[in-house]
């Protein structure tokens, strides 16, 4: 503020003295209809001085401080930058560990309902290789029926073969009510609305990290922490790009999926091993707001 003060002074006072008015020797050019009828001296306007009349020669030198004072002091002014307030204070600058750290533990959260979804989809093979261990259960709806009509038939050897079965029928029953309980809680609409804001809010504040830095410091500083930052984005990116091709059954679209995804959460939790050195910079150089 001080530099862009003694900046306007010096300017100010540079291009007063050359619109100062010139000797009262010198006339009004007019033409001729508009010639004054009083003999009243009128002072030219003449801003560089420029008057035929050798006495009242160009004094450069105002002009030239001037120049000179704002060639030394604009990149001091430059260097400065703009006043972000609270965005280059600790306020702002906390905003981003914070968030990206809630936004590591979402993707855990995020990366289990996708987990769930995945063992929800494949539980029906499942259940259909192992019905077909189970024995011919004749007329009967259930196991626990057909062992009823064995040992009503008196049919030991039947009623002993369809008891053998009864854990398969067990494991049968428990995979069942799991997929059930994973249709109830809705996981891959879950799992796609997470994801989704996962993305947005990841890319958001990664941009924003950056920013806030250069408001604080003036200059980026490239190192590891940006650069996996920067890599996440790319991930986050690819494994988003692959949900169109997933909705149509594309299993290795999945594969990418998943493992773009897998590669973020360990990239994000090796991030977070070199953003606390920075975190503790932005502690002890920043002051609140």
């Amino acid at each position: 503020m001080r530099v862009a003060t003694a900046t306007i002074i010096v300017s100010t006072t540079a291009i007063a003295n050359a619109f100062a008015p010139i000797s009262s020797n010198a006339r009004l050019n007019a033409p001729m209809f508009m010639e004054s009828n009083t003999d009243t001296e009128i002072a030219s306007f003449d801003p560089l001085n420029l008057s035929s009349d050798a006495s009242h020669e160009f004094d450069i030198k105002p002009a030239m401080a001037s120049l000179v004072a704002m060639a030394a002091l604009a990149p001091a002014a430059n260097a400065a930058g703009p006043d972000w307030g609270i965005f280059e204070g600790r306020t702002g600058s906390l905003l981003h560990p914070v968030i990206m750290g809630g936004t590591f533990l979402f993707s855990l959260s995020t990366a289990l309902l996708g987990f769930q979804y995945r063992r929800q989809r494949t539980m029906g093979g499942e259940i259909s290789a192992l019905k077909k261990t189970l024995p011919n259960l004749g007329d009967a709806s259930t196991l626990s029926a057909a062992i009823a009509q064995a040992e009503e038939g008196e049919d030991s050897a039947l009623a002993s073969q369809l008891k053998a079965a009864l854990p398969i029928q067990a494991e049968i029953d428990a995979l069942t009510d799991e997929r059930k309980g994973y249709s109830s809680k809705k996981v891959k609409d879950t799992h796609f609305s997470q994801g989704a804001t996962l993305a947005f809010i990841g890319t958001a504040f990664a941009i924003e990290g950056p920013l806030n830095t250069y408001a604080r410091a003036g200059k980026l500083f490239p190192g590891p922490h940006l650069y996996a930052g920067a890599g996440l984005v790319v991930l986050w990116a690819a494994a988003a790009a692959c949900v169109p091709a997933m909705q149509k059954g594309n299993d290795t679209a999945r594969s990418i999926h998943i493992g773009a995804n897998v590669s973020g959460i360990g990239l994000f939790a090796w991030q977070i091993t070199t953003g606390w050195p920075i975190l503790q910079k932005v502690v002890q150089f920043t002051h609140w707001p």
